[in-house]
Formats: structure tokens, sequence, C-alpha cells
């Protein structure tokens, strides 16, 4: 695996982090584990109709018990003998029909969550998979040998401060050894 940002490839696909830059890779592990998408986000492209097939059998049930089983009664006890003949056939057929045009015209809910695919947008699925697999991105790092410190900059500081002095030996040795240099008689 590669990390997005600094292009640095990692040890492992289990890796958490990039070793380069830092940059969290455990979306992008998991990304990748998922084809190109995360299985938390599915619900959020899920069509959600409401014609569909198991909705219009419902709304048939309904209208069958309501105009049937309710209205009709009423207008039996209210003494409307024609108006209650007249609902109950309005509930029968109508919930007949209902049934009929929901099983013929409404498509049926969707339920395989295993194929994500069909439940992405057209445009999301294909900008998924359209990346130039066959090249690496561009180089986004600069070699050490290729650096310049960048002119008028701030001043390294002196690190000399953080060794350890040289013992005495060591200086006069380093001294005697110039004297000699300087004076050496030919």
């Amino acid at each position: 695996m590669f990390c997005p940002r600094c292009s640095q490839e990692q040890v492992s696909n289990e890796i958490k982090f990039c070793s380069n830059c830092g940059f969290p890779l455990g979306l992008v592990s998991e990304i990748l584990a998922h084809g190109g998408f995360l299985p938390q986000l599915t619900e959020l492209y899920k069509d959600k109709k409401i014609l569909t097939r198991k909705n219009g059998f419902v709304f048939a049930l309904f209208w069958f018990m309501i105009f049937t089983m309710i209205l009709t009664p009423i207008w039996v006890v209210a003494g409307a003998d024609e108006l209650a003949t007249v609902f109950a056939l309005i509930g029968t057929m109508g919930g007949l029909i209902l049934t009929i045009a929901s099983f013929a015209f409404l498509k049926k809910e969707s339920k395989s969550a295993g194929n994500l695919n069909q439940e992405l947008p057209n445009h999301q699925v294909n900008n998924l998979y359209q990346s130039n697999q066959t090249a690496l991105p561009p180089q986004q790092s600069q070699p050490t040998q290729s650096y310049v410190p960048p002119a008028d900059s701030w001043k390294a500081p002196e690190t000399a401060d953080l060794m350890l002095p040289n013992s005495i030996t060591d200086a006069t040795t380093k001294l005697l050894k110039k004297k000699n240099r300087f004076f050496r008689k030919e």
C-alpha cells in the first residue's frame, strides 16, 4: 500500500499511520479492503423509495380494512344500507385493484446488501475505478542530494555546545602537532 499524501510505500496494509509523513492510513486500508468504499456509508447511498411493492400491498390492506371493516359497519348502524353496500364494494374492489396494481407496476424492494455497487450512484461507481492504476503518482518529495538551504534563512545553531569537551591531553597533542608543523627545521 502507498500513502495517498506522500506516495511512500508502507511495510504492511495493517499500518495505521504513514512512516514518512504521519498521514492516518486506517481508513485507507479499510477502503482498500472493501473494494473502494466504506461499508458504513452504504445506508447513505440506498434508494429510499416509497412506492415499492411491499408498501403497495400494505396500502391495499389498509384500504380494504378501513372501507370494509370500519366504515361499512358504521353505515349499517346508522341505517344507510345502500351507502354501506357502496363502501363494502369500494373497499373490496379497491383493495383487490390496488393489490393487483402494486404487484404489476411497482418494483420489489432490493434487500441485497452484499452487492454494494448497485446501491451506489452510477457516477460515484465509475469514479472509483477510473483512476490510473498502471502508474505511480508523481514524486512529491525532494531527494536529499539536491537540497540547498534557502538564502538569507536563519543561522544554524552552534552544535559544539552539545559536545563534551576534549581532554587536556588531546588539546595539548593537537597544539604540539601544529607547532611542529610550523617550526620544523629542514
